[in-house]
C-alpha cells in the first residue's frame, strides 16, 4: 500500500497531472496528496484509476504534519521559563 503523494512520486506526475487525469480540482488533489482531505468513495476511485490501480491498493487518509505531533507532545515553550 502507498499513499497518494508516494504514487505522484513513482509516477513522476507533480498534482496538477494527477488533477487533469482524475478529473478532481488541484487544491483538492493536492490536499489528499498532502493527507490534509481523506477523499470520498468517487474520489478515491477517480484517483486509483488515474494511477491504473484499486482503491484497495492506496493508503488513503489523514496524515500528521510532524511540527504537530511535537507540539502535541509538549507545547510552546513559555518565555518566562527560559
Amino acid at each position: 500500500m502507498k499513499t497518494v503523494d508516494c504514487l505522484l512520486e513513482d509516477a513522476d506526475w507533480a498534482v496538477e497531472d494527477l488533477a487533469e487525469r482524475a478529473d478532481l480540482t488541484t487544491e483538492r488533489t493536492e490536499a489528499i496528496a498532502l493527507g490534509r482531505w481523506t477523499p470520498s468513495p468517487v474520489e478515491r476511485k477517480k484517483i486509483a484509476e488515474a494511477f491504473g490501480i484499486s482503491g484497495e491498493e492506496v493508503s488513503w487518509g489523514h496524515t500528521m504534519d510532524p511540527r504537530n505531533v511535537r507540539y502535541r507532545r509538549f507545547g510552546f515553550k513559555d518565555i518566562k521559563d527560559e
